[in-house]
């Protein structure tokens, strides 16, 4: 069984497909604790939800992308079962996953959009460096900055990401100024794209289900 936080319907406000109308299935429990985590509720409360009522669950919100997010999605034995299910179902599956565990356990139909965690959120030691090694061509990497050093570390890191993949840096709310983070990566000409959360931005930044 699956322990699912909530599935609901909305614009997906990161990665490449930033914008899009997507269904997200939300899974309970994460093996890390950021400093600037924004879904610690996620962990408080589940429902116990088969492989097949969640996949059709999501299939019934009627959307062609779908996300499945936490917590930590690949906690759950049955999450890359899930995700290759929907791919057969000729969605768009995207899953939002910390980069501490494996991300070689996904369909290679699956997009996987990785966080390398910064210093700044007080992860950094718990990153699976070898997932650069394993990440596909549709594959993305995220780093969540928090201010200069985290910026500094994404900076090096991102030399090893293969130059295929997509690379987003997303600074904190609230704890770094994205006009900061815009100028800096103009003055290192940076391949990272400057990610806004923009759900933060339609809704207000505490609001649940979207």
């Amino acid at each position: 069984m699956l322990r699912v936080h909530e599935i609901f319907a909305s614009i997906q406000g990161e990665s490449s497909y930033a914008g899009y109308p997507c269904a997200f299935l939300r899974l309970s429990g994460c093996n890390l604790d950021c400093s600037w985590c924004d879904t610690r509720y996620a962990s408080a409360s589940f429902t116990a939800m088969s492989l097949d009522e969640a996949r059709q669950k999501l299939l019934a919100l009627g959307l062609p992308l779908v996300e499945l997010t936490g917590g930590e999605p690949l906690l759950e034995p049955l999450a890359p079962a899930l995700a290759a299910s929907l791919a057969d179902a000729g969605a768009t599956v995207l899953v939002e996953t910390n980069g501490s565990l494996d991300i070689g356990v996904l369909d290679p139909r699956v997009i996987a959009v990785m966080d390398v965690k910064c210093p700044g959120s007080g992860m950094e030691g718990k990153n699976d460096y070898a997932n650069l090694d394993r990440l596909r061509p549709r594959d993305e990497v995220k780093f969540v900055l928090a201010g200069r050093e985290d910026y500094l570390f994404a900076r090096d890191v991102v030399r090893r990401v293969p130059a295929g993949n997509a690379v987003h840096f997303s600074p904190v709310a609230g704890r770094l100024d994205p006009a900061e983070l815009a100028a800096w990566m103009v003055a290192d000409a940076s391949r990272a794209r400057l990610a806004l959360q923009l759900h933060k931005y339609i809704w207000s930044p505490d609001a649940r289900g979207v």
